[in-house]
C-alpha cells in the first residue's frame, strides 16, 4: 500500500495508544502467573499479537476482546511447539530465554529482517546454561534441552532486550541466579520497564550496578487486572508533529512518570526550542523557535526517525549520536533516514554510528523501506511539505490505526494499492 498525503495534519488532540513495549511484558508476566489476568489494551498490532501467538504456541489460553486480553497461564508445554516471532525482535529476544526456562522443544521462525537482526551473544549464553540451539543460531531453529540457573553475562551494548528476556525467564528455574552486564547498559529505560513488569507480577530482582540477582522458584502472581501503559514511543510521532504546527498537537493518556526511556521525547523537544505544556493526563506540543542540536540516543534509539524530521526543519544542524544499534533494525536506520530526509528535500549526512540533518524539506517520494518507524516520520513531515511513502502498511507493525489518527488531525490521505518495499 502507499500512501500520498496532499494536506498535513494541523492542530488537535490525539489519544496514546498502548505502550507496545509494556503490552509484550505484561503478556509475557501473565501467561507465567499463578492464575487468569485480564489486560485492559483496546488496541493491539502485528507484533503485540506476535507475542500472544508466541505465547499461545507455548500453552497458554490467550483471548482478544474489544478491550483487550485475558490471559490463562501455562500449564505444560505441548510436546514440540511451532513459534512464529513475525518480524518482531522484542518477541524472539524475550521468548526464547521463557522458552528454554520452560525446557520448551520449540521450532522458532519469523520473517522480514528479523533473521539478520543480531541474536549471537543471547544464542551462546543459553548455549552454556543447558540450552540446545540448532542451525548455527540463524532463524529458523529448533530449541530443546533444560536451561540452568547460575551466573550469566551478557553485553549490555547490542540489545538491552536480552538482558530483559534473561530476567523474565531466570525465575522459573529452580535455583538462583545472577546476570552480569558487561559494559554500559544501553536503553536502560526498557530493563527498567521489566523490572516493573515483574513487580506487578511479584517477582522480586535484586539490583546492584549491572549485576541482577534473580531467586529462581519463585511464581508470578498475577494480580487479576492490569491496564497497558499509553505509548511513548508512537505518541511520539504527533509530540513532533506539534513542534512543526503553531497551535500544536495535544496528546492524552501518557504517564510522566513511567519507565518508558521515549518519555525523553519532551526534553529533546524543549532543548530545540519547542513549548512544552503539561496538564493533568494531556501534554501540549507546540512550534516556537526550533533550533539545531546534538541528540546522544544510545537510550533512545526508536526515537531518531521521527526527531531527524524536527532537526531538518530547524535552524542549523542536529546531529544524533552513539547510535550504531539503529543499524540493526527493522531498517539499517542511519541509512534509511538519511533516504527519507534527502527524498523530501532535505540535506543528512551518514555516520558509522550517527548521523546529521539539516536544510529543510520541500516534499518528495519516500521509500518506507519496510520499517514502521520511517513511514509514520515521513507522514509527520506532511505538515509542511507534500509527502508520498511507499510500502505505508508496514505501520501495522506497532500503529495500524496511524494514518486514520492523522487524518483525524485533518490530514488528506490518499490511499493505493502498490506493495512499496
Amino acid at each position: 500500500m502507499n500512501v500520498t498525503i496532499t494536506k498535513g495534519a494541523g492542530a488537535g488532540k490525539v489519544k496514546a495508544i498502548p505502550s507496545k513495549s509494556d503490552a509484550h511484558r505484561l503478556l509475557i508476566c501473565a501467561a507465567l502467573a499463578d492464575q487468569p489476568t485480564t489486560l485492559y489494551c483496546p488496541a493491539t498490532s502485528e507484533d503485540i499479537e506476535a507475542t500472544a501467538g508466541v505465547l499461545r504456541g507455548l500453552g497458554a489460553t490467550i483471548t482478544r476482546s474489544e478491550g483487550g486480553y485475558t490471559v490463562s497461564p501455562i500449564t505444560r508445554c505441548p510436546e514440540k511447539c511451532l513459534l512464529d516471532c513475525g518480524e518482531s525482535g522484542s518477541t524472539l529476544r524475550f521468548l526464547l530465554p521463557v522458552a528454554a526456562a520452560l525446557s520448551a522443544n520449540a521450532d522458532f521462525v519469523g520473517r522480514g529482517r528479523l533473521p539478520l537482526r543480531p541474536m549471537n551473544e543471547l544464542y551462546e549464553t543459553l548455549r552454556t546454561h543447558g540450552s540446545q540451539i540448532t542451525n548455527e543460531c540463524k532463524l529458523p531453529f529448533s530449541l530443546s534441552g533444560s536451561l540452568s540457573a547460575g551466573e550469566y553475562e551478557i553485553g549490555g551494548s547490542v540489545s538491552s532486550q536480552y538482558l530483559s528476556g534473561l530476567l523474565m525467564g531466570l525465575p522459573l528455574l529452580a535455583g538462583t541466579s545472577t546476570v552480569k552486564v558487561k559494559g554500559k547498559l544501553e536503553s536502560a529505560g526498557y530493563v527498567s520497564m521489566t523490572l516493573h513488569a515483574l513487580e506487578r507480577f511479584g517477582v522480586q530482582v535484586q539490583r546492584e550496578d549491572n549485576t541482577f540477582t534473580v531467586s529462581g522458584g519463585k511464581p508470578y502472581k498475577s494480580p487479576g487486572v492490569l491496564t497497558v501503559e499509553g505509548d511513548w514511543s508512537n505518541s511520539a510521532f504527533f509530540l513532533c508533529l506539534g513542534a512543526l504546527l503553531e497551535e500544536g498537537v495535544t496528546v492524552t493518556g501518557l504517564n510522566e512518570q513511567t519507565p518508558q526511556g521515549d518519555r525523553a521525547v519532551l526534553a529533546v523537544l524543549e532543548r530545540m526550542g519547542a513549548q512544552v505544556l503539561r496538564e493533568k493526563d494531556a501534554i501540549t506540543v507546540k512550534k516556537g523557535e526550533l533550533k539545531g542540536t546534538v541528540v546522544d540516543v544510545k537510550d533512545i534509539p526508536d526515537l531518531v526517525p521521527v526527531l531527524s524530521i524536527v532537526g531538518a526543519l530547524a535552524q542549523g544542524e542536529t546531529t544524533f549520536i552513539n547510535g550504531a544499534r539503529l543499524r540493526a533494525k527493522e531498517s539499517d536506520r542511519i541509512k534509511t533516514v538519511c533516504e527519507m530526509i534527502t527524498a523530501l528535500g532535505g540535506c543528512a549526512k551518514e555516520y558509522p554510528d550517527g548521523l546529521s540533518v539539516s536544510g529543510g524539506l520541500t516534499g518528495g517520494t519516500v521509500n518506507g523501506a519496510g520499517d514502521h518507524r520511517i513511514v509514520m516520520s515521513a507522514a509527520i513531515a506532511a505538515a509542511v511539505c507534500p509527502v508520498k511513502i511507499l510500502g505505508a502498511q508496514a505501520v501495522n507493525k506497532s500503529y495500524p490505526g496511524f494514518f486514520n489518527d492523522l487524518a483525524g488531525l485533518g490530514a488528506q490521505v490518499n490511499y493505493e494499492e502498490g506493495s512499496g518495499n
